[in-house]
């Protein structure tokens, strides 16, 4: 099968692509940047393009020629991230209907159950643009998963950046909510089952075996790092302000920070009778494996940081070579990341 994939420097993508190519299918890698398939070790069997996903002409070009789309796009890390993605998902729903594209794969993110005007922006946009696709041909399917455990995930890197930073973390009442993680290995053996002309359409939601809180996630973090950190509740912490706090002590960009932590508010679990369980190659991993993996140093597996992975998930080197007190480090830090944040 030939696929292209969109998004495919990105964080799933990079892993996604060379996973592709295991199970013998050819793989069309576009990304918005200029292609550079010797940063991320592919192959002759991968086509790199540059792709402009709200470039209607760009896109109907891509997509010439290949039996199934994978779309891994998102503008989280821009304030106009709703109307970005709202028009990147309709140049490319309206260039598969037009083509002999057979199959339609999304990674999407679970969505709460609750009323639709109480989602947050991240997750309503999240599901607008899956409504979109899904509209596209019939051999569409959404993946929904919340957050994903690898070492390089931004909901990850997150929630380990807060979990490791500081001796003593104030935990805001409303962040005692269920998360269902998912190891970034199961969630590629989805994608690859999905692709199927068989393959399941429509919403499915990717969970792992494990449902915890986020203070449980954020002590699974910091017990794999060897850490030992004090967690307090915050009875009084707005969503609001949590999420600007959270965008300035860790180095995600700003706005994708923000969007992230809003979403933090709600269970994040997938529904019974609508999940995802694997038909081969074993069962669903462990939160404790996916973050012993995600957290060991050169881990070759899907779970392990890659070269290409983005700057601000890998720990400052030369801040590392000096020897600060924990705080000093911090504030380093955080100076360090706003500047960068100035400059760009």
């Amino acid at each position: 099968m030939r696929v292209l994939v969109l998004g495919a420097t990105g964080y799933v993508g990079s892993r996604l692509v060379p996973h592709l190519l295991e199970r013998g299918h050819d793989v069309v890698a576009a990304s918005s940047s200029p292609p550079d398939p010797d940063r991320f070790g592919w192959d002759d069997r991968v086509s790199a393009i540059r792709c402009d996903v709200t470039d209607a002409e760009a896109v109907a070009t891509a997509v010439v020629g290949v039996d199934a789309v994978v779309y891994l796009v998102h503008s989280l890390d821009r304030s106009d991230f709703t109307d970005r993605d709202r028009r990147a998902a309709e140049v490319v729903a309206s260039a598969v209907a037009t083509s002999d594209v057979r199959r339609l794969v999304y990674l999407s993110g679970l969505v709460p159950q609750v009323p639709e005007d109480e989602l947050s922006a991240h997750i309503a946009s999240r599901l607008e643009v899956e409504r979109i696709l899904l509209g596209a041909i019939e051999g569409s399917v959404a993946l929904r998963a919340g957050v994903v455990i690898g070492a390089g995930s931004t909901s990850f890197e997150i929630i380990r950046q807060i979990a490791t930073l500081f001796p003593v973390q104030p935990v805001p009442l409303w962040m005692h909510r269920s998360v269902q993680p998912v190891a970034v290995s199961d969630v590629l053996r989805a994608m690859d089952e999905a692709l199927a002309d068989d393959g399941p359409t429509g919403a499915v939601d990717l969970g792992g075996p494990d449902v915890v809180t986020y203070p449980d996630l954020m002590k699974a973090c910091s017990d794999a790092a060897g850490l030992s950190r004090v967690r307090v509740p915050a009875p009084v912490a707005p969503v609001t302000l949590v999420g600007l706090a959270t965008a300035l002590v860790t180095t995600a960009p700003f706005h994708t920070v923000t969007a992230l932590i809003e979403s933090l508010r709600h269970d994040m679990v997938c529904r019974a009778g609508e999940t995802w369980s694997p038909t081969h190659d074993g069962p669903l991993l462990g939160l404790e494996e996916a973050m012993r993996r995600a957290s060991t140093a050169h881990f070759a597996g899907p779970e392990g940081a890659l070269p290409s992975d983005p700057s601000w998930t890998r720990t400052h080197v030369l801040l590392d070579a000096v020897p600060l007190p924990a705080a000093s480090r911090a504030a380093a830090r955080l100076a360090l990341h706003r500047v960068r944040a100035i400059l760009r």
